[in-house]
């Protein structure tokens, strides 16, 4: 009797921190569960062991950087049925995306001393500049529940069940109080798409926006409301910019107050 084939999984970094990977490493009782229902055929976080494609689901963690890199991506889609890119790097350039408001040459030469050995892009760039991507999850880490909804929804064919409401929500069903309205702080929760569970706003510090824009944002409607707290137009441009700096709608935002 032939043996039924196991969906095979891949996971693929590019240029991050590797954070998102050790997302899914956290899963450690999850996986387990899933363990011999799927094939881990690429992970080199956790193992050394390559088995070749083509993959059921890749996950890809990480922006594009390098010209290498640009090139590689293609195959990784190539041998993918789906691809879901995990992070705010492989989601929106990640916080190396803040390259992409300045001249990178002038970065590369502050950091190496022999900058005439770094081959790097002009810019820091999402998975999906290069290739079609079939899901995006976002976070900076990613949220490992997600991440485990995700995978398991493509594995059996559905579709994902991420909320794309914003981290407001989180904060009053956990009873926050509202860190703007009650101290004057600013926050990036209106905007961002919940996923934290508002862990910034629960120890009364503003959202940093880590999950990225969410469903239509009104990011011209909060600058306002932090132009009422004396937020500077500077200080808006530094809001705006952090682990999404480069996601549209907070890149159109920032971009409108830089001087």
């Amino acid at each position: 009797m032939a043996r039924e084939r196991k969906p095979k999984l891949a996971v693929w970094k590019f240029a991050s921190c590797d954070g998102c990977q050790l997302s899914l490493l956290d899963c450690e009782d999850e996986l387990l569960a899933v363990a011999d229902k799927i094939t881990i055929a690429n992970f080199p976080e956790a193992s050394r062991a390559v088995i070749k494609g083509p993959y059921d689901v890749s996950l890809v963690e990480g922006s594009i950087t390098t010209p290498h890199d640009a090139e590689r991506i293609h195959k990784v889609r190539r041998a993918s049925k789906v691809l879901v890119t995990i992070g705010a790097c492989a989601t929106a350039g990640g916080i190396q995306a803040l390259r992409n408001f300045s001249d990178v040459k002038d970065f590369v030469a502050i950091v190496y001393p022999s900058p005439e050995y770094i081959v790097t892009l002009n810019k820091s760039t999402p998975i999906s500049d290069h290739v079609f991507v079939d899901y995006e999850l976002r976070g900076c880490p990613i949220n490992k529940y997600q991440l485990l909804e995700v995978v398991s929804a493509f594995l059996i064919g559905r579709k994902p069940i991420i909320p794309p409401y914003s981290v407001c929500m989180e904060c009053k069903r956990k009873g926050n109080i509202c860190v703007m309205v009650a101290h004057g702080t600013p926050c990036l929760g209106p905007v961002t798409q919940a996923g934290c569970g508002a862990l910034c706003p629960s120890y009364n510090r503003g959202c940093y926006g880590c999950f990225g824009p969410k469903e239509t944002p009104n990011t011209n409607s909060l600058a306002e409301w932090c132009k009422k707290l004396n937020v500077s137009r500077d200080d808006l441009t530094r809001f705006f910019r952090n682990f999404n700096a480069y996601a549209d709608s907070f890149r159109k935002e920032s971009e409108a107050h830089e001087r």
